[in-house]
Protein backbone atom coordinates (compact mmCIF):
# COMPACT_ATOMS: atom_id res chain seq x y z
CA UNK A 1 0.00 0.00 0.00
CA UNK A 2 2.50 2.56 0.78
CA UNK A 3 5.29 1.68 -1.60
CA UNK A 4 1.60 1.57 -3.90
CA UNK A 5 0.62 5.24 -3.15
CA UNK A 6 4.28 6.63 -3.80
CA UNK A 7 3.53 5.17 -7.53
CA UNK A 8 0.49 6.80 -7.52
CA UNK A 9 1.75 10.38 -6.38
CA UNK A 10 4.38 10.24 -8.52
CA UNK A 11 2.58 9.48 -11.43
CA UNK A 12 0.57 12.20 -10.87
CA UNK A 13 3.20 14.72 -9.98
CA UNK A 14 4.51 13.94 -13.60
CA UNK A 15 1.09 15.16 -14.92
CA UNK A 16 1.04 18.39 -13.13
CA UNK A 17 4.48 19.49 -13.42
CA UNK A 18 5.42 18.61 -16.99
CA UNK A 19 8.82 20.07 -16.92
CA UNK A 20 10.05 16.73 -14.92
CA UNK A 21 7.93 14.50 -16.26
CA UNK A 22 10.58 11.91 -17.61
CA UNK A 23 12.20 11.77 -14.15
CA UNK A 24 9.07 11.76 -12.30
CA UNK A 25 7.37 8.92 -14.68
CA UNK A 26 10.61 6.78 -14.46
CA UNK A 27 10.37 6.91 -10.45
CA UNK A 28 6.39 5.99 -10.79
CA UNK A 29 7.38 3.23 -13.03
CA UNK A 30 10.23 1.81 -10.64
CA UNK A 31 8.01 2.08 -7.78
CA UNK A 32 5.16 0.07 -9.55
CA UNK A 33 7.16 -2.64 -10.55
CA UNK A 34 8.51 -2.45 -6.72
CA UNK A 35 5.23 -2.41 -5.35
CA UNK A 36 3.96 -5.70 -7.85
CA UNK A 37 7.30 -7.52 -6.32
CA UNK A 38 6.66 -6.93 -3.38
CA UNK A 39 2.86 -7.70 -3.04
CA UNK A 40 3.73 -11.13 -5.30
CA UNK A 41 6.21 -12.12 -2.64
CA UNK A 42 3.69 -11.38 0.36
CA UNK A 43 1.15 -12.86 -1.48
CA UNK A 44 2.85 -16.30 -2.11
CA UNK A 45 4.77 -16.18 1.26
CA UNK A 46 1.12 -15.81 3.14
CA UNK A 47 -0.28 -18.28 0.96
CA UNK A 48 2.19 -20.49 1.66
CA UNK A 49 2.03 -19.85 5.02
CA UNK A 50 -1.57 -21.08 6.14
CA UNK A 51 -1.31 -24.24 3.18
CA UNK A 52 1.78 -25.35 5.88
CA UNK A 53 0.18 -24.43 8.96
CA UNK A 54 -3.42 -24.38 8.08
CA UNK A 55 -4.57 -23.67 12.18
CA UNK A 56 -2.54 -20.28 12.14
CA UNK A 57 -5.38 -19.08 9.97
CA UNK A 58 -7.91 -19.63 12.81
CA UNK A 59 -5.48 -18.05 15.24
CA UNK A 60 -4.80 -14.79 12.55
CA UNK A 61 -8.70 -14.61 12.11
CA UNK A 62 -10.07 -14.72 15.69
CA UNK A 63 -7.47 -12.21 16.93
CA UNK A 64 -8.92 -8.97 17.49
CA UNK A 65 -5.95 -6.87 15.32
CA UNK A 66 -3.85 -9.07 13.33
CA UNK A 67 -7.28 -10.15 11.65
CA UNK A 68 -8.40 -6.56 10.45
CA UNK A 69 -4.82 -6.08 8.22
CA UNK A 70 -6.65 -8.55 5.72
CA UNK A 71 -8.34 -5.45 4.87
CA UNK A 72 -4.90 -4.41 3.75
CA UNK A 73 -4.91 -6.94 0.65
CA UNK A 74 -7.89 -5.62 -1.87
CA UNK A 75 -6.83 -2.06 -1.11
CA UNK A 76 -2.89 -3.02 -2.05
CA UNK A 77 -4.17 -5.06 -5.06
CA UNK A 78 -6.21 -1.75 -5.99
CA UNK A 79 -3.06 0.87 -6.20
CA UNK A 80 -1.64 -2.03 -8.35
CA UNK A 81 -4.79 -2.03 -10.80
CA UNK A 82 -4.63 2.11 -10.71
CA UNK A 83 -0.86 1.79 -11.70
CA UNK A 84 -1.52 -0.50 -14.89
CA UNK A 85 -4.61 1.45 -15.73
CA UNK A 86 -1.80 4.44 -15.54
CA UNK A 87 1.02 2.84 -17.81
CA UNK A 88 0.29 -0.32 -19.48
CA UNK A 89 -2.95 0.66 -20.66
CA UNK A 90 -1.91 2.94 -22.58
CA UNK A 91 1.46 1.82 -23.55
CA UNK A 92 0.15 -1.76 -24.91
CA UNK A 93 -2.84 -1.10 -25.74
CA UNK A 94 -5.44 -4.03 -26.89
CA UNK A 95 -7.37 -5.69 -24.12
CA UNK A 96 -5.52 -4.47 -21.49
CA UNK A 97 -7.83 -2.56 -20.16
CA UNK A 98 -10.77 -5.30 -20.14
CA UNK A 99 -7.51 -7.37 -18.09
CA UNK A 100 -7.61 -4.38 -15.75
CA UNK A 101 -11.53 -4.09 -15.64
CA UNK A 102 -11.44 -7.92 -14.87
CA UNK A 103 -8.62 -7.54 -11.83
CA UNK A 104 -11.09 -4.31 -10.63
CA UNK A 105 -14.20 -7.03 -10.02
CA UNK A 106 -11.63 -9.13 -7.95
CA UNK A 107 -10.51 -6.38 -6.15
CA UNK A 108 -13.98 -5.23 -5.14
CA UNK A 109 -15.59 -8.50 -4.58
CA UNK A 110 -12.54 -9.02 -1.81
CA UNK A 111 -13.12 -5.45 -0.74
CA UNK A 112 -16.68 -5.67 0.05
CA UNK A 113 -16.46 -8.80 1.56
CA UNK A 114 -13.77 -7.95 3.99
CA UNK A 115 -16.03 -4.68 4.90
CA UNK A 116 -18.87 -6.95 5.77
CA UNK A 117 -17.36 -10.31 6.75
CA UNK A 118 -14.54 -8.52 9.23
CA UNK A 119 -16.73 -6.14 11.59
CA UNK A 120 -19.32 -8.82 11.71
CA UNK A 121 -16.18 -10.74 13.24
CA UNK A 122 -15.89 -8.12 15.52
CA UNK A 123 -19.21 -8.48 16.71
CA UNK A 124 -19.38 -12.49 17.17
CA UNK A 125 -15.33 -13.56 18.02
CA UNK A 126 -13.19 -10.75 19.41
CA UNK A 127 -13.46 -8.94 22.73
CA UNK A 128 -13.42 -5.72 22.84
CA UNK A 129 -12.95 -2.94 25.03
CA UNK A 130 -12.95 0.58 24.60
CA UNK A 131 -9.33 1.31 26.13
CA UNK A 132 -8.51 -1.22 24.27
CA UNK A 133 -9.78 0.05 20.21
CA UNK A 134 -7.26 1.46 17.73
CA UNK A 135 -7.79 2.94 14.63
CA UNK A 136 -6.99 -0.29 12.96
CA UNK A 137 -10.64 -0.78 12.55
CA UNK A 138 -10.85 1.32 10.05
CA UNK A 139 -8.82 -0.96 7.56
CA UNK A 140 -11.29 -3.73 6.12
CA UNK A 141 -13.87 -0.98 6.11
CA UNK A 142 -11.37 1.95 4.21
CA UNK A 143 -11.38 -1.12 1.29
CA UNK A 144 -14.03 -0.38 -0.43
CA UNK A 145 -13.59 3.35 -0.47
CA UNK A 146 -10.07 2.40 -1.90
CA UNK A 147 -11.69 0.12 -4.78
CA UNK A 148 -14.34 2.48 -5.36
CA UNK A 149 -12.23 5.45 -6.31
CA UNK A 150 -9.51 2.68 -8.55
CA UNK A 151 -13.44 1.91 -9.87
CA UNK A 152 -13.23 5.60 -10.91
CA UNK A 153 -10.01 5.15 -12.97
CA UNK A 154 -11.27 1.84 -15.16
CA UNK A 155 -14.29 3.32 -15.78
CA UNK A 156 -12.91 6.42 -17.44
CA UNK A 157 -10.28 3.97 -19.16
CA UNK A 158 -13.26 1.64 -20.68
CA UNK A 159 -14.15 2.22 -24.37
CA UNK A 160 -17.69 0.82 -23.87
CA UNK A 161 -20.07 3.25 -22.26
CA UNK A 162 -22.85 0.47 -20.64
CA UNK A 163 -19.46 -1.11 -18.79
CA UNK A 164 -18.34 2.18 -17.83
CA UNK A 165 -21.37 3.26 -16.32
CA UNK A 166 -21.98 -0.44 -14.60
CA UNK A 167 -18.48 0.22 -13.39
CA UNK A 168 -19.23 3.36 -12.15
CA UNK A 169 -22.79 2.80 -10.29
CA UNK A 170 -21.01 -0.31 -8.77
CA UNK A 171 -17.84 2.18 -7.51
CA UNK A 172 -21.02 4.52 -6.13
CA UNK A 173 -21.92 1.45 -4.45
CA UNK A 174 -18.86 0.45 -2.83
CA UNK A 175 -18.35 3.96 -1.56
CA UNK A 176 -21.47 4.26 0.07
CA UNK A 177 -20.70 0.94 2.21
CA UNK A 178 -17.35 2.51 3.58
CA UNK A 179 -17.85 5.90 4.12
CA UNK A 180 -20.93 5.98 6.78
CA UNK A 181 -19.68 3.14 9.09
CA UNK A 182 -16.01 5.20 8.56
CA UNK A 183 -17.65 7.70 10.12
CA UNK A 184 -19.20 5.77 13.03
CA UNK A 185 -16.01 4.10 13.69
CA UNK A 186 -14.55 7.88 14.10
CA UNK A 187 -17.17 8.78 16.32
CA UNK A 188 -15.76 5.47 18.73
CA UNK A 189 -12.27 6.08 18.35
CA UNK A 190 -12.49 10.05 19.40
CA UNK A 191 -14.39 8.88 22.24
CA UNK A 192 -11.75 6.41 23.00
CA UNK A 193 -9.22 9.42 22.89
CA UNK A 194 -11.15 11.46 25.22
CA UNK A 195 -11.56 8.69 27.28
CA UNK A 196 -8.55 6.70 27.46
CA UNK A 197 -5.97 9.52 25.79
CA UNK A 198 -3.54 8.38 22.95
CA UNK A 199 -2.74 4.80 22.05
CA UNK A 200 0.44 3.14 23.70
CA UNK A 201 4.07 4.43 22.10
CA UNK A 202 4.17 0.62 20.42
CA UNK A 203 0.54 1.81 18.41
CA UNK A 204 0.83 5.64 18.12
CA UNK A 205 0.85 5.69 14.36
CA UNK A 206 -2.06 4.28 14.33
CA UNK A 207 -3.36 7.98 14.69
CA UNK A 208 -2.85 8.79 11.37
CA UNK A 209 -4.98 5.90 9.95
CA UNK A 210 -8.18 8.54 10.05
CA UNK A 211 -6.74 10.00 7.03
CA UNK A 212 -7.56 6.68 4.73
CA UNK A 213 -11.22 6.97 4.60
CA UNK A 214 -11.05 10.92 4.73
CA UNK A 215 -8.73 11.48 2.05
CA UNK A 216 -9.54 8.44 -0.27
CA UNK A 217 -13.10 9.10 0.20
CA UNK A 218 -13.11 12.63 -0.95
CA UNK A 219 -10.86 11.84 -3.59
CA UNK A 220 -12.96 9.02 -5.07
CA UNK A 221 -15.66 11.46 -4.44
CA UNK A 222 -14.18 13.83 -7.02
CA UNK A 223 -13.15 10.76 -9.62
CA UNK A 224 -16.70 9.14 -9.70
CA UNK A 225 -18.40 12.31 -10.70
CA UNK A 226 -15.80 13.36 -13.35
CA UNK A 227 -16.80 10.01 -14.89
CA UNK A 228 -20.05 10.81 -13.93
CA UNK A 229 -20.05 13.67 -15.94
CA UNK A 230 -18.86 12.21 -19.07
CA UNK A 231 -20.71 8.63 -19.27
CA UNK A 232 -24.61 9.84 -18.02
CA UNK A 233 -25.09 11.41 -21.10
CA UNK A 234 -23.28 9.31 -23.59
CA UNK A 235 -25.61 6.72 -21.75
CA UNK A 236 -28.46 8.50 -21.54
CA UNK A 237 -28.55 7.69 -17.37
CA UNK A 238 -31.15 10.21 -15.46
CA UNK A 239 -31.48 13.37 -16.27
CA UNK A 240 -29.08 15.75 -18.72
CA UNK A 241 -27.80 17.83 -16.40
CA UNK A 242 -27.76 14.66 -14.26
CA UNK A 243 -23.73 14.71 -14.29
CA UNK A 244 -23.03 17.97 -13.90
CA UNK A 245 -24.81 17.50 -10.34
CA UNK A 246 -23.06 14.37 -9.85
CA UNK A 247 -19.61 16.29 -10.11
CA UNK A 248 -20.59 18.96 -8.10
CA UNK A 249 -21.74 17.25 -5.29
CA UNK A 250 -18.92 14.85 -5.22
CA UNK A 251 -16.79 18.00 -4.72
CA UNK A 252 -18.74 19.44 -1.90
CA UNK A 253 -18.53 16.16 -0.62
CA UNK A 254 -14.84 15.87 -1.28
CA UNK A 255 -14.16 19.30 0.43
CA UNK A 256 -16.04 18.24 3.62
CA UNK A 257 -14.06 15.24 4.04
CA UNK A 258 -10.80 17.07 3.29
CA UNK A 259 -12.00 19.48 6.04
CA UNK A 260 -12.19 16.82 8.64
CA UNK A 261 -9.67 15.06 7.31
CA UNK A 262 -7.32 18.73 8.38
CA UNK A 263 -8.55 18.05 11.93
CA UNK A 264 -7.35 14.04 12.31
CA UNK A 265 -3.97 15.18 10.26
CA UNK A 266 -3.93 18.07 13.11
CA UNK A 267 -4.42 15.15 15.72
CA UNK A 268 -1.52 12.70 14.77
CA UNK A 269 0.73 15.03 14.11
CA UNK A 270 0.15 16.78 17.49
CA UNK A 271 0.07 12.72 18.98
CA UNK A 272 3.31 11.76 17.40
CA UNK A 273 4.82 15.13 19.00
CA UNK A 274 3.46 14.18 22.52
CA UNK A 275 4.18 10.75 22.41
CA UNK A 276 8.08 12.03 20.96
CA UNK A 277 10.08 8.68 20.90
CA UNK A 278 8.45 5.47 20.29
CA UNK A 279 9.72 2.28 18.80
CA UNK A 280 10.33 1.31 15.50
CA UNK A 281 7.71 -1.49 14.42
CA UNK A 282 5.80 -2.54 10.79
CA UNK A 283 2.89 -0.13 11.88
CA UNK A 284 5.12 3.12 10.89
CA UNK A 285 4.02 1.79 7.11
CA UNK A 286 0.75 3.28 8.78
CA UNK A 287 2.38 7.00 7.99
CA UNK A 288 2.68 6.25 4.23
CA UNK A 289 -0.75 4.96 2.74
CA UNK A 290 -3.57 7.48 5.07
CA UNK A 291 -1.26 10.69 3.89
CA UNK A 292 -0.74 9.38 0.22
CA UNK A 293 -4.52 9.20 -0.03
CA UNK A 294 -4.96 12.73 1.66
CA UNK A 295 -2.09 14.14 -0.62
CA UNK A 296 -4.11 13.11 -3.53
CA UNK A 297 -7.34 14.58 -2.66
CA UNK A 298 -5.54 17.56 -2.02
CA UNK A 299 -3.82 17.70 -5.61
CA UNK A 300 -7.12 16.59 -7.33
CA UNK A 301 -9.09 19.95 -5.73
CA UNK A 302 -5.97 21.97 -6.79
CA UNK A 303 -6.63 21.09 -10.21
CA UNK A 304 -10.77 21.14 -10.12
CA UNK A 305 -10.91 24.52 -8.68
CA UNK A 306 -7.68 25.27 -9.87
CA UNK A 307 -6.07 26.49 -7.25
CA UNK A 308 -2.61 26.76 -6.65
CA UNK A 309 -2.71 26.59 -2.86
CA UNK A 310 -4.10 23.04 -2.69
CA UNK A 311 -1.52 22.25 -5.55
CA UNK A 312 1.67 23.32 -3.67
CA UNK A 313 0.09 21.57 -0.31
CA UNK A 314 -0.67 18.63 -1.83
CA UNK A 315 2.50 18.95 -3.41
CA UNK A 316 4.41 19.21 0.06
CA UNK A 317 2.24 16.60 1.48
CA UNK A 318 3.53 14.07 -1.02
CA UNK A 319 6.84 14.92 -0.38
CA UNK A 320 6.09 14.04 3.04
CA UNK A 321 4.94 10.71 1.74
CA UNK A 322 8.18 9.71 -0.17
CA UNK A 323 10.45 11.05 2.29
CA UNK A 324 8.47 8.82 5.08
CA UNK A 325 8.46 5.93 2.51
CA UNK A 326 12.24 6.06 2.30
CA UNK A 327 13.09 6.47 6.54
CA UNK A 328 10.28 3.62 7.07
CA UNK A 329 12.23 1.07 4.32
CA UNK A 330 15.24 1.83 5.57
CA UNK A 331 14.30 0.87 9.07
CA UNK A 332 12.41 -2.05 7.62
CA UNK A 333 15.08 -3.40 5.83
CA UNK A 334 17.42 -2.26 9.14
CA UNK A 335 15.29 -4.09 11.48
CA UNK A 336 14.26 -7.47 9.23
CA UNK A 337 18.30 -7.87 8.71
CA UNK A 338 18.56 -8.14 13.00
CA UNK A 339 15.30 -10.55 12.47
CA UNK A 340 13.65 -7.95 14.97
CA UNK A 341 11.08 -6.97 13.54
CA UNK A 342 8.40 -9.73 11.71
CA UNK A 343 5.69 -11.40 14.75
CA UNK A 344 2.70 -12.87 15.10
CA UNK A 345 0.89 -11.58 17.39
CA UNK A 346 -1.94 -14.35 17.73
CA UNK A 347 1.18 -16.89 18.05
CA UNK A 348 2.66 -14.86 20.64
CA UNK A 349 -0.45 -14.79 22.56
CA UNK A 350 -1.44 -18.66 21.87
CA UNK A 351 2.22 -19.41 23.31
CA UNK A 352 1.34 -17.31 26.93
CA UNK A 353 -1.87 -19.10 27.09
CA UNK A 354 -0.22 -22.63 26.52
CA UNK A 355 2.71 -21.99 28.24
CA UNK A 356 5.11 -23.37 25.74
CA UNK A 357 6.41 -22.02 22.35
CA UNK A 358 4.30 -22.17 19.51
CA UNK A 359 6.93 -22.92 17.15
CA UNK A 360 6.81 -26.16 18.75
CA UNK A 361 3.58 -26.98 17.84
CA UNK A 362 3.39 -26.16 14.29
CA UNK A 363 6.62 -28.06 13.37
CA UNK A 364 4.79 -30.50 15.70
CA UNK A 365 1.32 -30.30 13.72
CA UNK A 366 3.24 -29.91 10.25
CA UNK A 367 5.06 -33.43 11.18
CA UNK A 368 2.01 -35.35 11.77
Amino acid sequence: MGTGIVSILLQFFSTIYPRHEPLLRILSIIFFVLNVFFFAVISVTTILRYSLYPQTWLLMVRHPVQSLFLGAIPMGFATIINMFVNVCVPAWGGRTIQVAWALWWIDAAVSILCNVWLPFQMIITHKNRPETMTAAWLLPIVAPIVSAASGALVASALPNPSHALWTLITSYVLWATGIPLALAVLVIYFHRLTMHSLPPQEAIVSVFLPLGPLGQGGYAAMKLGLVARTVFPLTRTLHPLAGDVFYVLGFAVAMVLWGFGLVWLFFAVAGISHSRRFPFNMGWWGFTFPLGVYAMATLVMGTELPSGFFRVLGTVFGICVVVLWLIVAVGTLRYSLKGALFEAPCLREMEKAKGFPMDWVLDRDSRA
